[in-house]
């Protein structure tokens, strides 16, 4: 199953499916991105809204992009404010979807399922005012390596979301090539328990 067809699948169900990652993310967005200040954002990976209406009470506007007709028709129906748009996009092709210039772009648990990193980031440098910020909250590849990956259960079994490893160093050296530099890096444990595996890796980027 495509990416795009497992996450419409999954839409029905995914935001009452327990999901350490997905809340676990939530909370990394809103700690790493207290202390910025933005007043347009760019979502990537809206999935249902779980982050759109915190990231509207800091911004003006928000434009909030998915792959998933599924994820947006929930994110809609959850998120009723004149002040965002609800686009659907492939961030793999180059990005025509908007022609504003914004101050934040984030990506939530999305660049997982891409393989080529260096054309989301170049295409983000594009979309970003000077001086504008990126921030990544991605599933950890410590975790990846444990074997983790985004699935769900079905009347007709498991289901997995195609995803691809990328290392700390493949997400910085992205990042750098499309002139971006790292600002801050956390990593997030389930529960706060640093004795378990990461569950969660955040960067923050800012466009030079």
């Amino acid at each position: 199953m495509d990416v795009r067809n497992a996450y419409n699948a999954w839409a029905e169900q995914y935001d009452t499916n327990k999901n350490r990652t997905r809340d676990l993310e939530g909370i990394a967005l809103r700690k790493v991105l207290a202390g910025v200040a933005f007043d347009s954002c760019l979502e990537i990976g809206c999935g249902t809204g779980k982050n759109t209406m915190w990231l509207l009470d800091k911004a003006r506007y928000v434009a909030a992009v998915d792959l998933s007709e599924g994820m947006l028709a929930k994110a809609k129906a959850k998120v009723n404010n004149n002040r965002v748009d609800f686009i659907q996009a492939d961030i793999t092709r180059d990005w025509q979807f908007t022609d504003t210039r914004f101050d934040l772009v984030t990506f939530s648990l999305v660049l997982e399922h891409i393989s080529d990193l260096g054309h989301v980031f170049a295409q983000a440098a594009n979309v970003l005012r000077p001086g504008g910020y990126v921030y990544v909250g991605e599933l950890h590849p410590f975790k990846q390596y444990a074997g983790t990956k985004a699935r769900f259960d079905t009347s007709e079994g498991r289901q997995e979301v195609p995803c691809y490893t990328h290392h700390v160093s493949d997400f910085v050296q992205a990042a750098n090539q499309s002139g971006f530099s790292l600002q801050g890096i956390e990593e997030f444990f389930d529960e706060a328990d640093r004795t378990t595996l990461l569950r969660i890796l955040s960067l923050l980027l800012q466009k030079n």
